[in-house]
Parts: C-alpha cells; structure tokens; sequence
C-alpha cells in the first residue's frame, strides 16, 4: 500500500518546521480510471475507496488536511480556522498542525512557506485562477512581504503538452505583457503554454525570488508521466492528486 517511494518530498530550503508532500496516482485502493491514490470527491470514484486513500496519509500527516472546493477562484481561507469544506482555491497557516492542500491533476500547485517557518500556504492555480491572480490573492491573505517567501511549484501539465486557443493567451497577455514569452505558436491558431513560467513570472513581479520545483529543478509533466501522474487532458474521467504543507 501507501509508502515513501508513492510521494514526492519537495527538494527544497524550506525551515526544518516545515514539512510538506505531493502525492502521485499511485499507492492506493481505487480502481480504473482511477487506479489508484485518486483523492477527490468530486470526479465519480467510489466515496469509500476515497475515504480509505485519504486515511492512507494519516501517517504522514498530523490532522485531517483541510480539503477545498476548488472553484477556479480567487478566494483564500485560514486552513487554522476552516470547520467545513470551503468553496477556495487556497489555504495558509500560521499554526502548528493545520494542513493546506491543493488538488490537482494538470493545474498547477503551488506551495508556500516563509524563510521564519511561520507560515505555509497552497495553491491551486490552474489556468484561469492564475490569469486572474490566485497567486497574488494568496500572498496577500498571508500579509508577509514576498521578499521573505519561497515557493515550490509541483506537478502540472507541461509545456509541450498544454495547448490553448489565443483566447487564453490573450487574456495572460492583457493582464502581463511579459506573458507572451510564455506561449509559442503551435499551429491552426493555437498556442503551447509554459505554465510554470507564467507562474514564475507573477512570483517574481511580486517579489519571490526563491522558486523552485516544476519548471526550475525538476521535471513534471502529469500528461507526459501516465505511470505517476492523473491528467484531466489525457484521460478526462480521472483521479486528482494532493499538494500538502503544514508547520509541525
């Protein structure tokens, strides 16, 4: 079942105090399409193979995560003070013990922590939330100068997989002119789209300057890798993965 080897550990600087994981598609009890460590509710598996996924990780982490909604918003909760299952697309924390989490299966994720270990925080970013600027919701509900962050970027589709019509690029391109360095022209009016560097280049506008993971130090793509990854692209009907960060 769930071991060491199923999960990505985040290969960065973060504070001792600072602990966080990435789960892949493998280690758990669900079955096709969503063989097999699928943790969303929300995709049609069968609710009790998502219950006993998630309660495979309760030994890696030290309370129930606290899961979201996601929505392709913009919107920010306190994963300290969140009783429910918020309608959000990101979560902090300044307290010891509440787990922030983002569900992905080719958007990208996005975890925080500042060089204190006071404060974590997860994001999910996919396309639409990150043109709209979950990011910068996200650094300004932690109220800490960005200066002071780092961020790790995880799986996510890449960027010779991630086609788009020039809508999308027009619409990064009227929010960040620099934007369009992050697409190049893949024929019949469509585009490829380097979504690691576009969440790079809303980072470093704002200020954080240590990025790593996806796109910086290491290599995802969640529609290349079928053997680790989900992909929504690739598969449609599919399972989602997890981005998890707390203060211990």
């Amino acid at each position: 079942m769930l071991s060491d080897n199923d999960l990505i550990f985040p290969d960065w600087p973060a504070p001792a105090n600072v602990r966080a994981l990435q789960t892949t598609r493998n280690g758990g009890v669900s079955v096709a399409p969503y063989d097999s460590l699928n943790l969303g509710m929300h995709v049609e598996d069968n609710p009790m193979h998502v219950v006993r996924n998630r309660q495979l990780l309760n030994r890696y982490v030290p309370t129930e995560p606290v899961w979201l909604n996601q929505v392709h918003g913009l919107a920010v909760v306190d994963a300290g003070a969140t009783s429910c299952v918020p309608d959000a697309d990101a979560s902090y924390a300044r307290f010891k013990g509440a787990v922030c989490v983002a569900m992905t299966a080719d958007c990208l994720p996005i975890l925080f922590c500042n060089r204190e270990g006071s404060m974590v925080a997860a994001t999910h970013a996919g396309w639409r939330g990150l043109c709209d600027g979950v990011i910068e919701a996200t650094i300004a509900a932690m109220q800490i100068p960005p200066d002071s962050l780092m961020a790790w970027l995880g799986p996510a589709i890449g960027p010779q997989a991630f086609e788009v019509g020039n809508d999308v690029r027009q619409e990064f391109m009227a929010k960040h002119d620099a934007a369009a360095s992050a697409f190049l022209p893949a024929g019949n009016g469509k585009w490829l789209g380097n979504i690691y560097q576009l969440a790079q280049q809303r980072l470093s506008r704002l200020g954080v300057t240590h990025i790593h993971g996806g796109g910086v130090d290491q290599d995802f793509c969640t529609y290349t890798d079928r053997a680790r990854f989900f992909s929504f692209r690739r598969d449609g009907r599919t399972g989602r993965m997890a981005s998890m960060i707390w203060l211990e």
